[in-house]
């Protein structure tokens, strides 16, 4: 039996099709995934950011009043 007896004609050509698009989506989910968990960690070290230079200034503020004294 030679290969590709018994398939329909054109089965292969639309099983690549299919295994390209399944391919693509996994692609695009990666992808998505890769650029959420980026944009959370972006994000957070913004937050840090904030909350560092917050903090900074509140220690700031306690110095010039202890100054004041």
């Amino acid at each position: 039996m030679r290969e590709g007896e018994g398939e329909k004609p054109g089965s292969e050509p639309e099983e690549a099709k299919l295994q390209n698009a399944s391919k693509q989506i996994v692609q695009n989910a990666i992808l998505r995934a890769v650029q959420q968990v980026s944009q959370e960690s972006q994000q957070k070290e913004e937050r840090t950011t904030i909350s560092k230079s917050r903090l900074q200034l509140g220690v700031g503020k306690l110095t010039k009043k202890h100054e004041k004294k």
